[in-house]
Parts: C-alpha cells; structure tokens; sequence
C-alpha cells in the first residue's frame, strides 16, 4: 500500500511540475513580448524627442526665418494681433482677437 501512495504521489508531483513549468514559460512569454513592445515605443519616443528638439532649437528657428521669409520677422504679442483677410490683403475691423491664456 506504501508503494501505490508513493507512485501516486510522484505522479501527482511530476504533473504539478510540467503544469508550473508550462504556466511559467507562457508568463515569461508575454513578459517577453511586451518588454519588446515597450522598447520600440521609447525608441520611437525618443526619436521624436530629438526631432521635436531639433526643429524646434533656436538655431533651426533662425535658419527658417532665413530661408522662408525675406523680410526679417519681429516678435509680438498675441493680444497685438488682428483679423486679417488673405485674399484683399486688408485688415477686417480693429478688434483684436480674444486668446485664453
């Protein structure tokens, strides 16, 4: 009777162990999988980051001015800035534009 208890039992034993070693691999599977997932993003994350920088940089503003503009560009202030029609070329009216700050 010992014997069939002690076979039953490493049989037992040996069933949990493949189910815990399977349940593990899946697990460190998609441990895997996603680990992979989120270092493409941050790749892309960062190379967005050094686009986002570089076009924006102060230089690469000046360099813009330079190469799009003819005249040279002076800075105002929002509350400063009217309605204008593109087609006459002509301010519509004195009222300035509302912006929320």
């Amino acid at each position: 009777m010992k014997k069939i208890i002690l076979i039953l039992f490493f049989t037992f034993l040996i069933f949990v162990t493949s189910f815990v070693k399977n349940s593990t691999k899946k697990l460190n599977d998609q441990i895997y999988a996603t680990n992979e997932s989120i270092s493409v993003l941050k790749n892309k994350l960062d190379l967005l980051q050094l686009e986002y920088n570089y076009l924006t940089s102060p230089d690469k503003l000046v360099e813009y001015q330079k190469s799009f503009f003819d005249e040279e560009l002076i800075p105002i202030e929002l509350n400063e800035i009217s309605k204008f029609n593109a087609t006459t070329g002509e301010i519509l009216n004195d009222n300035k534009l509302k912006f929320n700050d």
